[in-house]
């Protein structure tokens, strides 16, 4: 057999990514046993049900994934640590995303390149065989499984897409000896917004509700939501909106999107925040989230981004202070704002009174704050001083410790929030100069957390609130801050609304907006293993960043627009 089929799509009968996950044993498709995996109905259905779980433990199922790399690199998290390669992925330190063989990162760094390329893989092969004539038994319900498989074809290109900078297409004509070329990332979008195009139409035929079709089974994708083709399609063309916006490399990519379809698919996408019920034993589960709210060293919020609400002063003097002097002396950042999702109060003891994070420890029990002011004596600082912060990101606490029902993390939690959504359609209708539209979708969320509505429609004028205007942002020369506008409203709500809420959140959208510091990388590079399995010579295998080795153009190559 051809070794290049095993690099990452193929359905090996072994898949050993990192040495802790458990192991998923299929038969291989391309061993001759086609017939006997996927040669029966309920053989071939079954099969192809339990593949959003494993796209999803590419995802979110282990912390061994870029994510910690990403949210470091974006300013959503900060942790001096190298568990996860967390410590050479830090923004200012000249951080890149190295590809050589045997480098620490590989784990990391190949996980969700590989287990999308198999679900691609797998969807697609059953794509093939109901092409050659394998029905499940009813029209409706062949429908549902050519919806669901095209689902999971939309899903697993769209995010190699979102990550890294090219990789291969596999579709139903892929014969099960081929390795198809790598493709650049943006025709790797493009064939991700066709699947889960096809996914609608599959969808959307007449009579798929009759018989043993839709609703998709609960086991398939677990979720108190029933997936009628009402509820899937729009969960369908809400991943089609994140995956359209957030592929841009660059501002200029980002202002070239598609913005009529962006803001057509967030008006009829989700209606309500997207719950899974996620299992620590058999999947989905969300692994990094379980790290972002835990004190001490793996986690903490740097106040680049979350010190835009301030309204004390405290983050004017830390952006008058030069980089290398914030946090001296081991001292953490405070502020106080009028901002509801953070702790209120104008001292730490105030904060620490307002919101203790064992209000929250209960099972399904909702935080009163998004972020906690760490008790006093709780600072573990270590690494960049810039980087030190009192406060932790606790918004799903209470899922983290104890879940539903007491069990952590075994329980309904967000992987996409109506928030996303609304933020996608007014970027599209900002972008399209409708500014009272785009407004009236930011105030959905400053409204209800405290802040004044935007009431002046246009680009430029400040938002209200005078002196304690929310968020504030560094302006030129970059040593000190103004009230932002309604652009910078609307990004402080999507930031604070979706902090981790999915993978790399921040980061996706820093890339497309030109927020990321100065010379970040924005991309990984296909695993090296890919590429050897390909053939390509050690001298010519790449990363991405700064430096000899690395792509061009990989990096962000000139200061944020804050200055960073």
């Amino acid at each position: 057999m051809n070794r290049k089929i095993f690099s990452g799509f193929a359905l090996a009968a072994v898949f050993s990514l990192t040495a802790c996950e458990k192991q998923l044993t299929v038969v291989n498709p391309n061993s001759g046993e086609s017939n006997r995996v996927l040669g029966t109905p309920n053989d071939a259905e079954a099969l192809v049900s339990t593949y959003y779980k494993r796209w999803s433990s590419g995802v979110y199922g282990a912390l061994g994934t870029v994510e910690g790399m990403a949210n470091n690199l974006s300013l959503q998290n900060y942790s001096s640590l190298a568990n996860n390669c967390q410590n050479v992925h830090v923004p200012f330190s000249g951080a890149t995303n190295f590809n050589t063989p045997g480098n620490t990162c590989a784990g990391e760094q190949s996980r969700l390149f590989s287990i999308s390329g198999e679900v691609n893989r797998v969807a697609s092969t059953f794509l093939a065989r109901m092409e050659a004539g394998l029905t499940l038994g009813s029209t409706a319900r062949d429908a549902r499984a050519r919806a669901w498989a095209e689902f999971l074809n939309g899903l697993s290109l769209g995010y190699v897409a979102l990550v890294y900078d090219s990789g291969a297409v596999v579709n139903s004509k892929t014969s099960p000896e081929e390795a198809p070329a790598f493709v650049g990332y943006k025709e790797l979008a493009d064939s991700a917004i066709a699947a889960l195009t096809r996914s609608i139409a599959e969808a959307s035929k007449p009579g798929v509700t009759a018989g043993d079709g839709f609703p998709i089974p609960s086991a398939w994708l677990p979720s108190p939501t029933t997936w009628s083709t009402t509820n899937f399609i729009a969960l369908v063309r809400s991943y089609r909106a994140r995956i359209r916006a957030n592929v841009a490399r660059s501002a200029a990519e980002r202002a070239a999107v598609d913005w009529t379809s962006v803001i057509a698919d967030a008006q009829n996408g989700i209606t309500a925040d997207h719950l899974v019920t996620t299992s620590t034993t058999v999947g989905p589960d969300y692994t990094w989230r379980a790290q972002y709210d835990t004190y001490g060293l793996w986690h903490q919020m740097p106040p680049f981004f979350i010190g835009m609400a301030d309204v004390s002063g405290s983050y004017a003097a830390w952006i008058a202070t030069p980089l290398g002097d914030r946090g001296a002396g081991n001292n953490g950042f405070r502020m106080v704002t009028p901002d509801l999702r953070f702790p209120q109060g104008a001292t730490r003891a105030a904060q620490n009174a307002d919101f203790n994070i064992q209000s929250c420890q209960a099972a399904a029990t909702a935080c009163k704050r998004y972020f906690v002011n760490r008790p006093s004596g709780g600072d573990q600082f270590a690494g960049s001083g810039w980087a030190y912060s009192n406060y932790d990101f606790v918004r799903f606490h209470s899922w983290r410790v104890s879940g539903d029902g007491g069990s952590a993390r075994n329980g309904n939690t967000p992987f996409m929030v109506k928030a996303e959504m609304d933020m996608l359609q007014a970027e599209g209708l900002y972008r399209a100069n409708n500014f009272a539209a785009a407004a009236a979708l930011v105030n959905i969320t400053r409204t209800k957390n405290g802040l004044p509505a935007i009431t002046a429609f246009d680009a430029t004028s400040p938002v209200p609130g005078g002196s304690d205007c929310v968020p504030k942002v560094p302006v030129a020369p970059f040593t000190v801050i103004a009230c932002g506008n309604l652009w910078e409203a609307l990004k402080y709500e999507k930031r604070i609304e979706t902090a981790y809420t999915n993978f790399s959140a921040w980061y996706l959208d820093s890339r497309g907006w030109g927020d990321l510091p100065q010379e970040t990388p924005t991309f990984w590079a296909v695993p090296f293993g890919e590429l050897q399995a390909r053939g390509v010579p050690t001298s010519a295998i790449y990363g991405a960043g700064t430096g000899a080795g690395n792509a061009p153009n990989s990096f962000q190559a000139t200061k944020s627009v804050y200055g960073w």
